[in-house]
């Protein structure tokens, strides 16, 4: 979706640009980085950790909660700024598809129906 929203961002016109986009695309990169991250090290230390710590355990507990302490931080930035991957694709879309032609008056249908007649 980063990519993506990149990639669109290159194709807005300067001036449909809103300058914190680019910030905040920065920001959520990063976030997505250090959550990937983090992530790993959870892996590591859940792996590490005695076989007797399984989730309900304390010492897996504990650890668990420091990841999640971790990772609070970055999840926020997304919750915060992730919008804005909306809000390129639409100005995207909306830059890029051509404006309709005006609506033209056309002739009314001819009645196709036969007529009935009485005998």
């Amino acid at each position: 979706m980063l990519e993506t929203a990149s990639k669109q961002l290159s194709g807005i016109p300067n001036a449909l640009i809103q300058s914190r986009w680019i910030y905040q695309l920065d920001l959520l990169r990063y976030g997505l980085d250090r959550l990937d991250a983090l992530q790993e090290d959870w892996l590591s230390t859940r792996d590490s950790l005695p076989a007797h710590a399984r989730p309900g355990a304390p010492v897996h507990d504990n650890a668990l909660a420091e990841h999640y302490a971790e990772c609070w931080n970055y999840l926020d930035d997304w919750a915060s700024h992730g919008h804005i991957l909306r809000e390129i694709s639409t100005t995207a879309s909306t830059a890029s598809s051509p404006s309709p032609p005006p609506p033209t008056a056309l002739p009314a249908p001819a009645n196709s129906r036969p007529s009935t007649a009485r005998r």
